[in-house]
């Protein structure tokens, strides 16, 4: 469906402004490091900001950053089924809704 994949590139996107990085970053040609990847182990080991851009240099609200890179991940899920609809991760987003309970390790697609 369409609003899968912009539900998708909007966790994408998120992660993206929270992190500072690309989506995709090589570490050498083998090994590709994917920004939903990294900040999912993050979160599940509760580390989750050290994913924070060092560029903000801690000028940011944490429980805002939290929710955006939360929402960021959620929108990236594996399984299209389990993605939110924009609705929702704005709500979340807007502190209107509850903070989805993740699994500390990325699914895999089914």
């Amino acid at each position: 469906m369409f609003w899968e994949s912009d539900v998708y590139s909007f966790g994408v996107v998120a992660l993206e402004i929270a992190c500072g990085k690309k989506p995709i970053k090589d570490k050498d040609e083998e090994n590709l490091m994917r920004l939903v990847d990294w900040v999912w182990d993050l979160y599940g080991t509760g580390a989750l900001l050290e994913a924070v851009d060092p560029c903000l240099e801690l000028n940011f609200e944490e429980e805002e950053i939290r929710r955006l890179m939360i929402v960021g991940i959620w929108g990236s899920h594996p399984d299209a089924e389990l993605r939110p609809s924009i609705r929702q991760a704005i709500k979340v987003l807007n502190s209107e809704a509850s903070l989805p309970l993740l699994p500390s390790k990325i699914p895999v697609a089914s």
